[in-house]
């Protein structure tokens, strides 16, 4: 609990040694049903693996992070760092304050490999004050946490108390590269920092070297494997269960009044019980929102004839999550000029996912997709006089799309709905694909409504459509594959479910 909290915190607390001693007796004895090594932390296990053969002789530190103020004593949901997540199996709100050392067993030129050790905040015994007064950990305010033999026997590697883990990351610090993951937890970072500095490591090498740990944990998970591609296809599968609780609530959103609200969470209800919630700030935008590329304000009315264009995904307590974009028209029906750029958008669409094949690089998914948008504008007379489709794909002198269409046509996907960020340009849109990368292919056309420069008819209307596609040995599997596409295709989808 921060300094501020706690000088805020007006709850009683138990004072008495009578009222401890109460408090601790008659409980029975909890359960000794554990579940075993889960499918995740086996996962998990196989890249520690990788990890420790690129550090040799390192010791690594990732952190889960720590729980978060939302306003003065409540806490936002926890949601583990994504390498930490990555690297132990846990997922969902599991564990705050955690972190995952991997202690070399050798030294840099031998392959002795490391043990993987879970400093955390264990399961408190009934009589300890955090038990019951402890209201940010307390096991009568937020439930029960693992024990160790819990986490040993679940995660498969040895399990500590969190309070060890400033002496163990300090251990010959000065003859040991000590490598941290500095964004996961601010505060634990300064901590460990004057731990290391203490321990003789320089405090210049730090930074360095830690960002070198950073970039390659995220470039890890550029290739998934088959378990986390069926994880990502069941995220799919729930995302379009949310898409049509949303499609069933078309009719009933022009009355309601801010119905970009009442998408937003009817969405989000689906999202959290058929996951562990959204994967990022679901995008519920009508009318001309739509052209506002990341709108999450999601205030806005729906109105009958508008476009609602719905950019959302549901994450599993795995934490790997869909991104699916579809841009429904909230009659049931386009207009002329809606269908006209809908379907523009859908021959772009269709042009980058043809170009997802191993060898060919991330960015010809965009090449392929933005021609089709210029030859698209170009015939509508949209660019500029004399200005040919080469002209407008000329990186030098040409763009004039990009008004249109700002942004690239696709991003990898997995824990993170951006992932691998870190990577470096030669590793993500200057690389070849290869089977089991997973990314979006999300072209768009966006015509605000105070934009002079397109016809009054096309005025106001923003369409995207997005799906998530594996890249295969052969080439590729779109995991939204079965999703609707074309206009005729999504009419007669909002038809059918708001028959059922």
């Amino acid at each position: 609990m921060s300094e501020e909290q706690q000088q805020a915190e007006n709850r009683k607390r138990p004072t008495t040694d009578e009222f401890r001693a109460f408090v601790a007796e008659d409980w029975a004895p909890r359960s000794q049903d554990r579940a075993g090594l889960t499918e995740a932390a086996a996962r998990a296990a196989v890249r520690r693996e990788a990890v420790s053969a690129a550090h040799r002789g390192e010791r690594l530190v990732i952190p889960a992070g720590g729980l978060k103020v939302r306003s003065n004593d409540s806490d936002y949901v926890f949601r583990p760092h994504s390498a930490f997540a990555h690297l132990t199996g846990l997922g969902a709100d599991r564990e705050p304050d955690a972190v995952l050392v991997m202690e070399p067993l050798g030294g840099p030129d031998d392959d002795a490999g490391h043990e993987s050790v879970l400093y955390f905040r264990p399961l408190a015994p009934r009589d300890s004050d955090e038990f019951f007064a402890d209201s940010r950990y307390g096991e009568f305010w937020v439930g029960a946490r693992p024990s160790i033999e819990d986490v040993e026997d679940e995660l498969g590697l040895t399990g500590r108390h969190v309070d060890q883990l400033e002496d163990a990351v300090g251990k010959d610090a000065g003859q040991v590269t000590v490598r941290l993951v500095r964004d996961a937890d601010r505060d634990l970072t300064a901590r460990l920092d004057t731990v290391r500095t203490q321990g003789g490591a320089e405090q210049e090498t730090l930074a360095e070297g830690d960002a070198a740990l950073a970039h390659a944990l995220s470039h890890l998970r550029m290739v998934k494997d088959d378990w986390e591609i069926e994880q990502m296809q069941a995220a799919v599968d729930a995302t379009r269960v949310g898409f049509e609780a949303v499609i069933r609530e078309l009719p009933t959103l022009a009355e309601r009044g801010r119905g970009e609200r009442w998408v937003e969470g009817m969405f989000g209800l689906h999202a959290r019980h058929q996951g562990n919630g959204v994967g990022y700030d679901s995008i519920c935008a009508a009318g001309d929102h739509a052209n506002t590329l990341h709108w999450i304000k999601n205030d806005g009315d729906v109105r009958d004839g508008d476009l609602l264009l719905l950019d959302a995904g549901v994450e599993m307590d795995s934490l790997f999550t869909a991104d699916i974009t579809r841009t429904l028209p909230v009659s049931g029906t386009f207009t002329d000029a809606q269908r006209e750029i809908h379907e523009a958008v859908v021959a772009a669409q269709a042009a980058g996912i043809a170009a997802v094949r191993p060898g060919a690089k991330f960015s010809d998914i965009h090449a392929a997709s933005i021609r089709v948008i210029a030859e698209h504008l170009h015939a509508w007379g949209l660019l500029p006089e004399g200005v040919t489709v080469e002209d407008t794909l000329d990186t030098e002198h040409g763009q004039y799309h990009r008004r249109w269409m700002v942004h690239g046509t696709s991003h990898h996907l997995g824990i993170d709905v951006h992932d691998c960020a870190l990577a470096t340009r030669e590793e993500y849109s200057d690389a070849e694909l290869l089977p089991g990368m997973v990314l979006t292919v999300e072209p768009g056309l966006y015509f605000k409504a105070d934009d002079l420069k397109v016809p009054e008819r096309f005025r106001g209307i923003g369409v995207r459509l997005e799906d998530d596609v594996v890249v295969t040995p052969d080439g590729h599997l779109n995991l939204s594959g079965g999703w609707p596409h074309a206009a005729d295709e999504i009419e007669a989808w909002i038809k059918d479910v708001q028959a059922r």
